[in-house]
């Protein structure tokens, strides 16, 4: 996919978003619309590398293989990616007590694992139930490809597809969100990636000049401030590039980098690379204007964030953005402190060609 094809747009998604200009204020015409559509494409002949399975206690998932790579996408609790594998070995993190868990309107929220997407700015957006935990349709599209679609949530007035497409031979997942505005009023909400990697990791990402951060990053302190000049010993800029080498002593951080990728060095030989459009000229409405999150829960898991910039989404339209996700091996350093920077961008720059 070319970086063209990466910007986020404020298209006609015509599979779902004309149902719902048609009637945007029948709930159930839209649903069966829907689930005409999912009937049809789930008649379809089978498609090359891509199955249903049983998976992390889920009937029916979807899975997306080659050679190297599995993608396994779970739609019973919000639309997630459950197993983003090289070899067997998965980068996404997952809580085994959260096995199978479904949930029940009135029950007990969770914070749930694995490969999450949402919809920000994060202090603005009302709650999201339907979206963030609630079940949803999927289905396969074509070879290693397969969509995920919500529930309308009148909270936050959209509903959410999500498109995955593998890449035949190499470890490139494309993950596009559309957020379809349902509503009567126009929205501007941004896109907000929330996926959960092996935590205790390294991360890398390239620094960009000019940055409204003295130190390149902000770190969001206990209640509701943000420093927008932390220190931290585990935190340093070094040759071009921020590396947060350890669990800092606050779990989120903020970046403005415009470069448009990051590294994540995982424990398991794995690096994980996000890549995503970032657009300078443009307004990012999360409270600091980030264009990339991080989040350290102790040594257990880190949140992997690229954040879109503010989308306006009038009644009936859409707006889309795209990550392409890679996977390399690549060995954990000994020594945290000593990170091979050179080696980190050839291995990256390999797999974004």
């Amino acid at each position: 996919m070319n970086r063209a094809r990466m910007n986020s747009n404020r298209n006609s998604f015509t599979d779902v978003a004309s149902a719902v200009s048609a009637d945007k204020r029948s709930h159930h015409a839209t649903a069966v619309a829907v689930a005409m559509m999912f009937v049809a494409q789930s008649q379809a002949a089978e498609f090359e590398g891509a199955k249903r399975v049983a998976y992390f206690g889920y009937e029916n998932c979807v899975r997306l293989e080659n050679e190297d790579v599995t993608v396994t996408l779970g739609h019973h609790a919000g639309g997630r990616v459950l197993e983003y594998a090289f070899k067997g070995t998965n980068a996404i993190w997952l809580d085994p007590d959260q096995a199978g868990w479904v949930h029940q309107p009135g029950g007990k929220r969770v914070s749930l694992c694995g490969g999450r997407f949402d919809i920000g700015p994060e202090k603005i957006i009302p709650r999201r139930n339907k979206l963030w935990l609630g079940s949803w349709m999927a289905n396969i599209t074509g070879p290693r490809s397969a969509r995920l679609t919500s529930q309308i949530d009148e909270g936050p007035g959209v509903r959410l597809i999500r498109d995955f497409e593998l890449d035949a031979k190499s470890s490139k997942l494309t993950c596009r969100q559309t957020i379809v505005n349902v509503s009567d009023e126009a929205k501007e909400w941004c896109h907000w990636s929330r996926t959960f990697a092996e935590g205790h990791g390294i991360c890398v990402i390239p620094v960009s000049e000019p940055s409204r951060f003295p130190n390149k990053y902000v770190m969001y302190e206990s209640g509701n401030l943000i420093n927008i000049r932390p220190e931290d010993p585990n935190i340093r800029t070094r040759d071009g590039f921020l590396e947060i080498l350890d669990t800092p002593r606050l779990p989120k951080l903020g970046m403005d980098s415009n470069t448009g990728w990051f590294a994540y060095l995982m424990k398991n030989d794995l690096m994980f690379v996000k890549r995503f459009a970032v657009h300078p000229d443009r307004a990012y409405n999360e409270v600091a204007g980030l264009t990339i999150s991080i989040w350290y829960y102790k040594d257990e898991k880190c949140e992997l964030e690229p954040i879109g910039p503010r989308e306006r989404i009038e009644p009936g339209a859409s707006a889309s953005f795209t990550e392409e996700w890679h996977l390399a091996p690549f060995a954990f350093p000994a020594d945290r402190s000593a990170v091979d920077l050179p080696a980190v961008k050839r291995a990256t720059e390999a797999q974004l060609r």
